[in-house]
This record gives C-alpha cells, sequence and structure tokens, in this order.
C-alpha cells in the first residue's frame, strides 16, 4: 500500500495529464499520454480538440498538426466524439466487436437489417462518404428522447455500426465525418486480443492518464490497474500508476495552464473535489442569470492548484478575444497575475488575435 500526501498525489494528477513544467513534443505524444482527445464544436475560444493539444505542447503547435494525424500519417483515429492514438485501436476493436447490446438496439439492427446492409454496401463500393451522401432505406425508426437525433435514421446506424466495429470515421470536411468500412479504414493486420484481455489493457492506459484514480467508479474506469495507494485525508480507495509514482521524485516544476472545459482533466469531478478542492460546473447549461464565473469559463491551474477562471470570448468580427472576466478563486499575487495574463497573451497570439479586457478582473 502507497501512502501519498494531498500535494503528492496532486503532482501525480497535473504530470499524468502533461500540465507539468515539461511540454510534450507534438500532438501524438498528448495523444499516446492522454489516450483521448475529446472533440467538441463550442467555440468560445476555440474547439475543444485543438485548445487540449495547444494547453500541453504550446507554440510549436498549429491546429493542421491534428488533420494530418488522423487523416494522412493514421497515427490517430476517431471514434465515438475522440480523437484516440492507434496503439489504442486493438484493444478497443476487441471490445467494439465484442459489446453486449441492449435489447432495444437489437430489435432495431434486425427490423433494418436490409438499411444496415444498404450503408455498408455503399460504403464498400463507393466510400468515404458523408452522411448525407447515403439514402436514408431504414424500415423502423427508433424514438429521438436524447434530442441528439433527427428523423433521418442514417446518421443513427452510421454511429450504431461504429459502436460495433463495421463502420469508422476517417476524416472530416468542416465538422461533418467522413465514414467508410473498417476493413478499408483499420489495418488489415490488426491484433486481436481478447474481450477480457482487451478491457484490463484498457484500464492500463486510462490510469496512465489520470496518474491517479479511485479504484471503483465510472468517472475513470481504471479497475484494478496499478497498485493499491492512501491519500492523505481520503477515505478512498485509490490506485496509482507504478510509473508515475517512480517519476515523483523527478518534478519539473508546474507552470500556469488554461483548461477547455472538456478537457480530461476536469472530467472525473468528484477526483477533482477531492483531490483538488475544485467543484467545477459548466455552466453552459444553465440559465445566463444563474451563472457565476461565465457561459464557458476555462478553469485556470498552477502548479497543482485550481485558482480561477477565464472568462472569455473569440470576437470574429472585431478579430480580438474579449476577456470578459478572470475570476480568482484563489486570490493571485503580483506574479500569478503576470503568469495568468502572459498565459492568456500567448493563447490570443496563437489563435491570431489581439487580447481585450472588458471589464477587468472579479
Amino acid at each position: 500500500m502507497h501512502r501519498l500526501t494531498r500535494d503528492e498525489a496532486r503532482r501525480i494528477a497535473v504530470r499524468a495529464q502533461l500540465l507539468d513544467a515539461d511540454r510534450p513534443g507534438g500532438i501524438v505524444e498528448v495523444a499516446e499520454q492522454l489516450g483521448a482527445i475529446k472533440i467538441d464544436p463550442t467555440a468560445t475560444i476555440a474547439p475543444a480538440e485543438q485548445t487540449i493539444p495547444w494547453t500541453r505542447i504550446g507554440w510549436s503547435y498549429e491546429p493542421g498538426q491534428l488533420k494530418k494525424a488522423v487523416e494522412d500519417d493514421r497515427q490517430l483515429f476517431e471514434h465515438a466524439g475522440q480523437f484516440r492514438p492507434a496503439s489504442l485501436l486493438p484493444l478497443m476493436a476487441a471490445r467494439m466487436r465484442g459489446r453486449e447490446l441492449r435489447a432495444s438496439t437489437v430489435e432495431y439492427l434486425d427490423a433494418n437489417a436490409r438499411f444496415r446492409r444498404d450503408i455498408t454496401r455503399r460504403l464498400q463500393k463507393e466510400g468515404p462518404l458523408l452522411a448525407s451522401d447515403i439514402p436514408d432505406t431504414s424500415v423502423v425508426q427508433r424514438s429521438n428522447e436524447s434530442g441528439w437525433y433527427g428523423s433521418n435514421q442514417v446518421p443513427r446506424m452510421l454511429d450504431l455500426l461504429e459502436a460495433i466495429g463495421e463502420v469508422a470515421i476517417v476524416g472530416r470536411e468542416g465538422r461533418l465525418r467522413r465514414w467508410d468500412v473498417t476493413e478499408r479504414a483499420w489495418p488489415a493486420n490488426l491484433p486481436a486480443p481478447g474481450y477480457d484481455e482487451a478491457e484490463r489493457m484498457l484500464e492500463a492506459r486510462r490510469l496512465q492518464a489520470l496518474g491517479i484514480a479511485r479504484r471503483k467508479t465510472s468517472w475513470s474506469g481504471v479497475g484494478d490497474a496499478g497498485e493499491p495507494a492512501e491519500v492523505e485525508g481520503s477515505a478512498w480507495k485509490w490506485r496509482v500508476d507504478p510509473e508515475a509514482l517512480a517519476a515523483l521524485d523527478d518534478d519539473p516544476g508546474g507552470r500556469v495552464a488554461i483548461l477547455n472545459p472538456y478537457d480530461r482533466m476536469l472530467f472525473d469531478r468528484p477526483r477533482l473535489a477531492e483531490l483538488f478542492e475544485f467543484d467545477f460546473v459548466l455552466e453552459q447549461f444553465k440559465p445566463k442569470a444563474q451563472r457565476r464565473y461565465g457561459y464557458f469559463a476555462h478553469p485556470i491551474l498552477i502548479g497543482d492548484r485550481f485558482v480561477g477562471q477565464l472568462d472569455a470570448e473569440l470576437d470574429k468580427k472585431k478579430e480580438n478575444l474579449v476577456v470578459t472576466a478572470v475570476h480568482e478563486m484563489i486570490p493571485f499575487d503580483d506574479e500569478e497575475r503576470e503568469m495568468v495574463d502572459a498565459e492568456i497573451r500567448d493563447l490570443a497570439e496563437w489563435i491570431g488575435v489581439p487580447v481585450v479586457f472588458a471589464s477587468g478582473r472579479a
């Protein structure tokens, strides 16, 4: 049983997410360590799939590097709203093909067996294609309780076929996904681990991305990967990545990081509260009058402490980054304020615009 101070646990978590002073060299290195880069169209500053790498890499990262890694070099692949490293594809393919479907999903697929064949045959013959290039020949429509789908069943069927490994996303035209059959999208010699073995290996990769996580929780999915640990002041049962633990004394120090709200570092909200004492709430879906920090505020990390949130938005017409407020949840000293300002300026310069402070800080 490893016994860690809260400071040590936070440092492990920060370093695992590549948010310390030792910056990674490129987009593939980021994806390999994080395991997944979230794709989201909300772009008050820039889309998540671009700000997440920039927050790690810094100045040397250019948005075109992501597209090249996915579509040209095939070092990354898109699945279920995330970009992932190619090294995870064999494990995820095993899980996809062994997935147990709900009875209602099986009924939908059975009722639309011809529709399913129409899609895969068209992709085999004409692919890659956009969903809009494929006619809807469905017999049965599925209810749209989630609100994510319209009446056209093609996007829904494509998402289902992606989930079970029959089709894959091979690129994008703007925000639109291009689809193909996996026999062409995936390497022909893809290794095929067993379902349970693949899940164990995925649990280890999830823990690698987090450094330290609660043993049994749906937020992290690390299972029994790594080694057991206790954290000072916490009653939770933790698992820690042994490689992260071994590197604890080799600490490069901290820095300022501005995180997109969909950043992997923020996903496990209970862990954020337990380790960092940071209760992060995405206010995007709150009524305006109930927002405290802003529609899409970006948390600010200094070292291993979440100290504030940046409320800013790119004004495309005036071509500047308008900073409504830098909310100081923990009062900044002069040096910290200067460091945060420098990171905001770097962010603005990266997207190619000047900074305008609309109303100072709050």
